[in-house]
């Protein structure tokens, strides 16, 4: 059997997340009969059906979901090798730091402050982006290392390393009267009638069930809270972003957040292994300074 190109692996994907030949073959800017010519040509190469085509629609099979999956692997794959390889002639010491906008920012600080300290200092350029975005971005070689949190993002073939773990915190609008309260318990923040909890997206990016509003963006989330509209519980240190007119509350039994460092298992990068060896430090200053306070 002949390799499958990489041509062919996007053809099949714009196909599979469009699940309309129209629409893949304009999103791909070409004309249709050559897609669909396409995707049959890889369909008999494999030996297997890919597609469920009849007059509703289109539907993935089995085979077509697994090669959905294996092939936006190996695009991000191909994507990373390529924006590395650009990295790496450029001949600068640079590493792209990706993390969720508002998320731990005292823990950022100190981890930037940790490598300016080095006696030759790597260019650490911060890339923000909106929930779960982080894994995206690192498997397509976007950014080298990502901050992101156990057990709400996807961790699946990153190699990480845990810096912080702490509490949850409830944050509400501050007119509303469980504003009040010292501490919060999780059944007393996910039925409020008049304040829904917001839903984060799942790992699949699809969205749990509720009377809650659909949040990503945490711009529109701060101003839904402050409007009375929303709740959330995010962790204690993600809390950069809040505004005067919400309060945060202790949530006292919701499961722990753990903040790691993340990067692909495959990086060669000297520039990376420098940084995760300050990640550890500021760690190790953490955990210090938590059993003093203690």
């Amino acid at each position: 059997m002949q390799d499958i190109e990489t041509r062919e692996l996007r053809y099949f994907v714009a196909v599979a997340e469009e699940l309309h030949f129209g629409r893949a073959a304009e999103r791909l800017g070409i004309a249709q009969p050559p897609l669909s010519r396409a995707i049959r040509q890889l369909e008999h190469r494999l030996g297997v059906q890919l597609l469920d085509r009849d007059r509703r629609g289109v539907a993935l099979t089995e085979a077509g979901k697994a090669l959905l999956h294996e092939a936006k692997t190996a695009l991000d794959a191909i994507a990373a090798a390529t924006r590395r390889t650009q990295r790496a002639a450029a001949g600068s010491r640079s590493l792209v730091l990706v993390t969720k906008a508002g998320a731990t920012h005292e823990l950022l600080e100190q981890l930037l402050a940790a490598a300016e300290a080095e006696p030759d200092p790597v260019d650490v350029e911060v890339l923000l982006c909106e929930v779960g975005e982080q894994a995206g971005l690192l498997r397509d070689g976007t950014a080298d290392v990502a901050i992101m949190h156990r057990p709400y993002d996807d961790l699946a073939g990153f190699d990480t390393e845990d810096v912080l773990t702490e509490g949850q915190v409830a944050i509400l609008p501050r007119a509303h009267p469980l504003a009040s309260r010292e501490k919060l318990l999780l059944e007393e923040v996910q039925n409020v009638p008049d304040l829904p909890i917001a839903r984060w997206p799942r790992l699949d990016g699809t969205y749990p069930e509720g009377p809650g509003p659909e949040v990503r963006n945490q711009a529109k989330l701060a101003q839904l809270v402050a409007l009375g509209k929303t709740l959330l519980v995010i962790p204690a240190s993600s809390r950069a972003w809040q505004w005067p007119r919400h309060v945060a509350v202790p949530v006292i039994d919701a499961p722990d957040v753990t903040t790691v460092v993340a990067w692909q298992p495959s990086s060669r990068s000297r520039t990376v292994a420098s940084f995760v060896r300050k990640a550890i430090e500021v760690r190790e200053r953490l955990m210090v300074s938590d059993a003093q306070d203690s």
